[in-house]
């Protein structure tokens, strides 16, 4: 990939010794490494979230979505399957779909009315014969070999993940079986329910963000709300799962302390509690949901895909690239068709702590930003990533930086760097 940055007018090699503790800015800066990712990650050997089948019910229902900042349609079909297709006309290369959602017996392109099924096959040009025995197609012209790009899609526990490559393992070897399984303990037995959606726009690179979702080490710092109400602190039992690639994570806590609680963190003089209290203190008075005591799941499947359990708040996330230092963040917020009324009330409070305004979350769509301002002038620098390490292991520490690592690890083998 280095030839990437030498197109880009700089001679120096992209990535320099310090193996996967190092990482150089300009990787968060370069827009023809931007457009590489693109190729070699969104549309190369990788597996990307796109909806959830839920959302899909009924034949015809579809929705329009992305992998990386391809715009792409998943549709079902009367057969009752999920199809998927990438959201351009063969004609001309206007969007097929225009709306996020809705229900359709074809699509339409508004620009000259070439028409598909839900399969993503041509089946209509207009005036394809002409009028009068005069224009139109050629008559070798065959409808047959001309469609937008088709995408494999495979589903696990409801969540469906999209590919434009024929090579990538099926979708449970990907994941591997550690993900496979704390995916299964969300979500395993229940039929999700939407709850509600949030888009944020982030001002910052898509790589900025999912370092962020991956990084144990800042949440019970940047993150005030965690730690005056106890609900994430480094002392609190938990760990770091780091899959073989290094691309999936998983990073979890149970509210029970292994230490009398944390005066480490005011003797390192870390904001640790505040003086706010919560009008509401129902807001944290939720139920037991999993017989592991785990009160905290983050996971992430590599490239851009996350599912939280932050107390009984469930989500869905896609990141989707906008740009060297533009980001797309798509929460979907879930309960349960199980759910008893008291449990949904119980998610409906607890969403609060997530999304763009969350009382968790919010310090997140602003600190990536941070980096992105502080890095402007720095492009020849680089992030110090050791805590916990050099390596991309598992670990019953969460005082590491091990998963960042194993994103730069799945990184650079899918960017060949």
């Amino acid at each position: 990939m280095n030839h990437v940055m030498r197109a880009a007018g700089t001679a120096e090699p992209l990535w320099r010794d310090g193996g996967l503790t190092r990482v150089p800015y300009r990787i968060f800066q370069d827009r023809s490494l931007y457009e590489a990712e693109q190729k070699r990650i969104f549309q190369g050997q990788t597996w990307n979230y796109l909806c959830l089948s839920v959302e899909l019910k009924k034949t015809g229902d579809f929705i329009t979505t992305f992998i990386g900042d391809t715009p792409v349609v998943v549709a079902r079909d009367s057969d009752g399957e999920l199809y998927g297709f990438e959201n351009r006309c063969a004609h001309r290369g206007a969007l097929i779909a225009l709306e996020q959602r809705g229900n359709t017996k074809d699509f339409s392109c508004v620009y000259h009315a070439w028409t598909y099924d839900r399969q993503g096959n041509l089946k209509g040009v207009a005036f394809k014969d002409g009028i009068g025995g005069k224009g139109g197609m050629p008559a070798s012209f065959c409808m047959e070999q001309h469609y937008p790009r088709k995408l494999r899609l495979s589903e696990v526990f409801g969540i469906v993940f999209g590919s434009f490559s024929n090579d990538v393992p099926p979708l449970e070897e990907h994941l591997g079986d550690e993900i496979y399984t704390r995916i299964r303990r969300v979500l395993n037995g229940r039929t999700p329910v939407v709850l509600g959606r949030y888009t944020q726009a982030l001002p910052n690179n898509w790589k900025l963000y999912m370092e962020n979702v991956k990084d144990s080490y800042h949440a019970s710092i940047l993150h005030l709300f965690f730690t005056t109400f106890e609900l994430n602190r480094l002392s609190q039992t938990g760990g770091i799962i780091v899959d073989k690639t290094g691309g999936h994570h998983v990073s979890f806590s149970a509210t029970a302390s292994n230490s009398a609680d944390s005066n480490e963190y005011a003797e390192q003089n870390i904001r640790s509690d505040s003086e706010f209290k919560l009008a509401d203190p129902s807001l944290l008075q939720g139920f037991k949901e999993f017989p592991d005591n785990v009160t905290l799941q983050i996971l992430s499947v590599f490239p851009t895909f996350v599912l939280q359990q932050i107390q009984n708040a469930i989500a869905v996330r896609q990141i989707v690239p906008r740009g060297t230092d533009r980001t797309d963040l798509h929460w979907t917020l879930l309960g349960f068709a199980e759910d008893t009324p008291e449990q949904r009330l119980v998610r409906l409070k607890q969403s609060n702590l997530v999304g763009p305004a969350g009382y968790i979350s919010m310090e997140d769509g602003c600190v990536g930003g941070f980096v992105q301002r502080g890095i402007a002038g720095a492009g020849g620098e680089q992030a110090v990533i050791e805590m916990g390490g050099a390596g991309a292991e598992s670990s019953e520490s969460r005082v590491t930086e091990a998963s960042v690592r194993g994103f730069w690890k799945a990184y650079r083998a899918n960017m060949g760097l």
